[in-house]
């Protein structure tokens, strides 16, 4: 079966094989090359020693010589190229504490985590495949190469990749492999939080966010991220809900995404709207309280919610744009809208007008995710919000001090002193802006100003 490989990764394959050296594309490269996916990213590895392959190309950089990796640099473009190996022991459960390198292919994909990930190519060879990754590709399976156990202690990280792929791929993990990743899913804790949150981000970004099911199945989320369990095991009994917490925000997920999708959100915003459907009802059971009749209520849980999501995101170490524009979501996830434009125009103030685009994609997100109960009757009344707040953007009408047409400068030459009473007066005028648009001009407004607020003048 031929592959078609990058013009760069030919070359390099060329050159290494021009002076005597086995090379070969490895990895998930040739993985989703044989899915018909296209790999973000090739890998190569050689028989060539680290400081061989440096001689050979004259831009290299070290990003893990002492591992056999060089990164080679072909104009603005950087692959990996790894000396063949074989690991010794892992300590910490992450890197092996010393590796030796060897001449034989098979030992180095012998090291790898899913047989799917143990192939390797080349033209002249056609694909490398001594673990039958391409049955498992075939069969739609996530199996270790080897004994799983043994996989896993070297990495803990693996037992939640395996979930990670089989939700990028929308395969099953084999039953060996399953086994073992429940055993064995309480090492997840000597993992560092960014290598978890970066497999979780995967894993919820995926077409399948619902096998985050799966991880908690398994044992992994009670290590990793307990909190999901606790939404899991709180019960929603409420006509507007058909679903347990946890169900319900991975439902939220689903629907979010689909309408970020639609919206052509960036890779960075599609993640932040993933994380801030999971965790937009994550305080729900501390504020649960049932009522004689038994119904379940959640009072003031967007307040609580927004502050587990925030000490959540920070333990996986996110950064503080993710964490910001997450847990203002949340904070107002719940929010009533008016059918009345001055009521709208004090949202988009309250609220921010860039972040209500994304609001509104996540009150998409959660409505979809409930009941049908009154569900079309929320969803016009949404669309309706959104119409409302389109028109208003349209129409430029002000609800900021940036959009306000006069500053702090223009009411300083009029005489308005410096201090505390500019930001009273601004704040004031564009109250009023919002109210009534038609304000908004320079001349009115320092009319407006000099009549409510000339006692401050100098």
């Amino acid at each position: 079966m031929e592959i078609q490989i990058p013009d760069k990764v030919d070359y390099i394959l060329n050159e290494l094989h021009a002076n005597g050296y086995e090379a070969y594309a490895v990895g998930g490269c040739v993985r989703d090359a044989l899915l018909g996916r296209e790999p973000e990213d090739w890998d190569i590895t050689t028989s060539a020693k680290p400081q061989q392959v440096k001689e050979l190309f004259k831009r290299t950089i070290d990003t893990g010589i002492q591992h056999g990796t060089v990164t080679i640099m072909l104009d603005k473009d950087g692959f990996e190229v790894t000396t063949y190996r074989i690991d010794g022991s892992y300590e910490d459960g992450r890197h092996p504490t010393e590796v030796e390198f060897t001449s034989d292919l098979l030992e180095d994909l012998r090291r790898r985590d899913f047989t799917i990930n143990a192939m390797a190519y080349n033209k002249e060879e056609g694909v490398v495949d001594a673990f039958d990754g391409m049955g498992d590709l075939k069969r739609h399976i996530i199996k270790c190469v080897g004994n799983p156990r043994e996989r896993f202690d070297e990495d803990a990280l693996r037992i939640l990749r395996a979930v990670r792929f089989g939700a990028q791929l929308d395969f099953d993990i084999e039953e060996e492999t399953k086994a073992a990743v429940k055993e064995l899913a309480p090492t997840l804790q000597k993992i560092s939080a960014e290598r978890i949150r970066v497999e979780l981000d995967k894993l919820l970004c995926s077409n399948h966010p619902e096998r985050l099911m799966i991880a908690k199945e398994l044992g992994i989320t009670k290590v990793v991220l307990p909190e999901f369990d606790e939404m899991i095991e709180t019960a929603q009994n409420h006509p507007h809900h058909c679903f347990d917490v946890g169900m319900h925000s991975l439902k939220a997920v689903e629907h979010t995404l689909a309408a970020a999708k639609k919206a052509g959100l960036s890779k960075k915003d599609y993640s932040v709207m993933a994380w801030t459907a999971l965790l937009h009802d994550v305080g729900k059971p501390e504020c649960l309280t049932v009522d004689e009749e038994g119904i379940t209520h959640f009072y003031k849980h967007p307040a609580v919610s927004k502050e587990k999501a925030k000490k959540i995101l920070k333990r996986l170490r996110f950064d503080n744009y993710t964490i910001d524009l997450a847990c203002h979501l949340i904070q107002y996830h719940d929010v009533e809208f008016s059918s009345q434009k001055n009521k709208m125009r004090k949202l988009m103030n309250k609220i921010g007008v860039e972040e209500m685009k994304y609001l509104f994609l996540l009150m998409e997100g959660d409505v979809l995710a409930q009941s049908d109960y009154k569900r079309q009757e929320k969803m016009d009344k949404l669309q309706a919000s959104k119409a409302l707040y389109h028109e208003i953007c349209d129409a430029e009408e002000c609800v900021t001090l940036k959009m306000l047409a006069i500053n702090g400068g223009d009411l300083l030459r009029e005489g308005f002193p410096k201090g505390k009473s500019m930001g009273e007066i601004l704040n004031g005028l564009l109250e009023a802006v919002i109210e009534e648009p038609k304000l908004n001009e320079k001349d009115t407004l320092i009319s407006l100003a000099k009549e409510k607020y000339g006692h401050f003048m100098l």
